[in-house]
């Protein structure tokens, strides 16, 4: 039995047996509080095994169980009070301790420092770090709206209020492309729909143009713009983050712990870029040749590197999936390829593309295409090579290699240019949500775009655990089937509207030239324009043209108002 000391009157260990009482009582311990719900492990003793065992060797036994994913603000000061009534010294646990603490933590935002939690909690051997934003709200709630679970009969927990900023019929998390597109769609069908938009940045960009920019072809200015300027005007914004849901009140909390309640919910964060998950490259980026298109503020440093580079060796790079845009590491590879074949220095540079997977893109049917540029460009191909650390200063990049029985070994590489793309994953209050699939990502059902578990629950975009690409492409598409399918919620109607996991990924293979991926669950071919104007197994100059004129005046002029042009959602089959 492991026990972890928080404070001088609790501790936390993980999941107890009827046989460990005996050696709590020897211990000295008075109080037991259980935080894991019945059933939740199949050898798990249940609750009033461990009531009876307790209570038969004088014991007192509390049962305050909470799911590790949806304990709510309410929960954890219900914890606390039971802290300041029940006999010391106590231990409450649940599987690892890590709920017990978790809640711990939350109990004490009120008469504790952050920082003395932390520390307690990290001696204890837990980390409570990922719960800051929501011990500082809720240290500065101005508590005036009341949380109905407070007075439920019954309840002896204190009443703990919190102050409702907003209610909406419709609530938006992200202000991103998935955000803004579906609300234009749903106003556009209501233009009274009252709609809230939560969204902290400050800028809207169109991050599609950031290969472009990368390139010499894109200003970087060109695809930014004032958040404000493309916020729907009828929809109501807030400047500013939620750190959690709770789905069975229908209410998010924000970073201040303000709550706005909803109807209906769609959730659009997008994905989180970990760029300290690559030991190093934070560090290095934007110096010594190392670069990444994935930050609007280095693609033009991208631009700069490509253009300076006359020799020497080149290193293009691809995490793990997924990733938004599985094309643009190589849409950086190409555009660089093509500048230094236009200028004849490509003879004098060694260009390699490191991959963590196994393959040069996962539609097969566009591999012929692609692998007649590597061919012309003289590209080294490294699959199962996943990119660690990099050392600016030295120009060293570090890579896990895997051999086919699945060994693994440490190499170095040297460079002159290293183009990274980052690991990606969903952010924190997604994956630590109830909204989230085990992996992380906003559990939707990949037709109807529906939560799987509640009903008034939509996601679009890269946070979803939907198979297609995350691309613009895709939330383009999804934004319509979302739209018509809340509608007919809202009119007490079936679901109708389907999505096929249509993406598209442009991949430009020279200056000038496109491939143009359109695919769909599956890989199913999915081409928007006929074979005859566009076949996209082939190199276009017309399909350059759409992704450099028409594609970025489609995004802000028709995708971020409204019009559904060429996305039409299909209807869904039973």
């Amino acid at each position: 039995m492991e026990i972890h000391q928080l404070t001088s009157s609790l501790s936390v260990s993980p999941q107890l047996n009827a046989t460990d009482i005996q050696q709590l009582v020897d211990a000295g311990f008075k109080t037991v509080i259980c935080n894991r719900p019945d059933q939740e492990g199949e050898d798990q003793p249940n609750s009033d095994e461990m009531r009876t065992a307790c209570e038969s060797l004088g014991i007192k036994w509390h049962y305050l169980p909470v799911n590790p994913k949806s304990f709510s603000d309410q929960q954890a000061l219900q914890f606390g009070q039971l802290l300041d009534e029940a006999t010391s010294p106590m231990l409450a646990y649940c599987r690892t301790g890590t709920r017990s603490t978790n809640l711990w933590a939350l109990s004490q935002a009120g008469t504790t420092d952050l920082e003395q939690i932390i520390a307690s909690a990290s001696t204890a051997g837990y980390d409570v770090t990922k719960l800051s934003e929501r011990i500082l709200a809720l240290k500065n709630s101005e508590h005036k709206h009341q949380d109905p679970q407070s007075t439920a009969a019954g309840s002896t927990a204190k009443p703990y209020i919190r102050k409702q900023v907003g209610s909406h019929k419709v609530l938006i998390i992200g202000g991103g492309a998935g955000g803004q597109a579906v609300a234009s769609s749903l106003l556009k069908r209501n233009q009274k729909l009252d709609i809230g938009i939560v969204e902290p940045a400050s800028e809207h960009y169109y991050q599609p143009g950031w290969t472009m920019v990368g390139g010499g072809i894109f200003d970087a200015a060109d695809t930014q713009r004032k958040m404000i300027d493309v916020m729907p005007d009828r929809a109501q914004w807030y400047q500013t983050k939620v750190t959690h849901f709770e789905p069975e009140n229908n209410l998010v909390v924000l970073s201040d712990g303000e709550i706005i309640v909803y109807d209906y919910l769609i959730v659009a964060p997008g994905l989180s870029i970990d760029w300290g998950a690559i030991e190093g490259l934070e560090a290095a980026l934007g110096s010594n040749g190392v670069t990444s298109n994935y930050r609007h503020d280095l693609a033009p440093y991208t631009w700069q590197l490509v253009q300076s580079t006359h020799s020497g060796k080149a290193i293009f790079t691809q995490p793990p999936m997924p990733i938004k845009c599985a094309g643009a590491p190589q849409k950086a590879m190409y555009l660089a390829c093509s500048q230094w074949l236009d200028k004849s220095r490509l003879k004098n540079i060694e260009v390699e593309f490191c991959n963590a997977g196994p393959v040069l893109f996962g539609v097969a049917d566009y591999v012929p295409a692609l692998m007649t540029y590597i061919e012309k460009y003289q590209i080294q191909l490294s699959f199962s090579q996943n990119l660690i650390k990099v050392d600016g200063p030295r120009q060293l990049a570090t890579f896990a290699v895997k051999d086919s029985e699945g060994n693994i070994q440490e190499i170095q590489k040297s460079f002159d240019m290293l183009h990274v793309c980052p690991v990606q994953k969903p952010p924190e209050f997604i994956s630590e949500s109830p909204l989230a699939d085990a992996a992380g990502w906003v559990d939707i059902n990949p037709e109807t775009l529906q939560h799987k578990k509640y009903v008034n629950i939509f996601g679009i975009g890269d946070a979803n655990n939907t198979a297609n690409a995350k691309t613009a492409a895709a939330v383009r598409k999804q934004a319509p089937v979302i739209a018509e399918n809340l509608t007919a919620l809202l009119n007490n109607q079936s679901l109708t509207a389907s999505y096929d996991g249509y993406g598209s990924c442009p991949l430009t293979v020279q200056r000038g030239k496109i491939v143009l991926a359109e695919f769909g669950y599956g890989g199913k071919l999915l081409p928007t324009l006929p074979l005859w104007l566009i076949d996209g197994k082939k190199p276009s100059k017309l399909a350059w043209l759409l992704k450099e004129k028409l594609l970025p005046w489609i995004y802000w002029n028709a995708m971020l108002k409204g019009r559904e042009w060429l996305v039409t959602p299909n209807k869904k089959t039973d």
